[in-house]
């Protein structure tokens, strides 16, 4: 009698501490969207950003909120732009969810002029970003140059994954060059589409001299008809550069800005790098001479 005490005893234990440890496993999967507020925001512009991103006022303890101030702004900005563009007062906002694995990365805008959805997706991925919704508002017309910064710190606290100062300064790079050439080109799913394919080749060459980078420039400027100035070629060939010592993942770089390389890939643009093409001819010209000499 006391052994099947004991024995239904212990049953009850277990099922308890399993059911303890189901709880535990579903608060620890639960995250909470993160909400990156500019520091500098009053208290009405406050409101007016969180009209734009759907979040209630009242409902806020629903998300994780850290503030971005001006001091961020300029620590990954003031290389590429000059302190005036910047200005004083921190007040791009950025909400990002996570979502489910190989969904990649989405990205809307409201009230930002200067950057694009296409512009934030090509630099989170260079970032390291995976698989997010993120949402960037201004709480009238900005540039949206600033967000970036925020997104990417705020990426960083809700996945607990580090994003390195050298992949955060290639980011920010990315987008103020990709902003730029979009100026000089009147054309900002064009500059979009032409950083993303140079991007990709150059991964998939694994280019790194600076002459190998210039060819892979002037193949997809062919492939897309864009003319820049010696000065934007020099500024995109040391951005891939820096891009190149990143190890990021070819695939994964497609998977999360699917959107851009789903449209060059309709657009018939061959992304396979000129140095792959070369691999693959020269390999078929040995399997065909192997052929021969058996």
């Amino acid at each position: 009698m006391f052994k099947k005490k004991l024995v239904a005893l212990s049953a009850i234990m277990i099922a308890g501490l399993m059911t303890f440890q189901a709880n535990v496993s579903a608060d620890a999967v639960e995250e909470k969207p993160y909400l990156s507020l500019g520091a500098d925001l009053s208290a009405s512009q406050k409101s007016k950003v969180l009209e734009l991103l759907g979040v209630k006022e009242n409902e806020l303890d629903q998300y994780k909120v850290v503030k971005v101030t001006n001091k961020d702004e300029h620590k990954y900005l003031d290389d590429y732009l000059d302190s005036s563009v910047i200005g004083t007062h921190a007040l791009s906002s950025v909400l990002i969810e996570k979502r489910d694995k190989g969904e990649g990365i989405d990205v809307t805008t409201k009230n930002i002029t200067y950057c694009t959805a296409g512009m934030y997706e090509n630099a989170l991925t260079t970032a390291g970003v995976t698989d997010a919704n993120v949402t960037v508002a201004g709480p009238f017309n900005i540039t949206g140059t600033a967000a970036l910064v925020g997104a990417m710190n705020a990426y960083e606290d809700m996945t607990g994954e580090n994003i390195s100062s050298e992949s955060k300064d290639a980011a920010t790079n990315e987008l103020v060059v990709t902003s730029k050439l979009a100026d000089q080109l009147n054309d900002s799913e064009k500059a979009e589409q032409f950083l993303a394919l140079i991007k990709e080749k150059v991964l998939s060459d694994d280019a790194k001299t600076k002459e190998d980078i210039n060819t892979i420039i002037d193949e997809c400027s062919r492939d897309l008809d864009v003319n820049i100035t010696d000065d934007q070629r020099e500024q995109i060939a040391e951005l891939m550069q820096k891009i190149n010592k990143l190890d990021l993942n070819v695939n994964d770089l497609k998977e999360q800005a699917s959107k851009i390389y789903d449209k060059l890939s309709e657009m018939d643009i061959d992304a396979q790098g000129i140095f792959a093409k070369i691999k693959t001819v020269l390999s078929s010209i040995f399997a065909a001479l192997s052929g021969l000499l058996q």
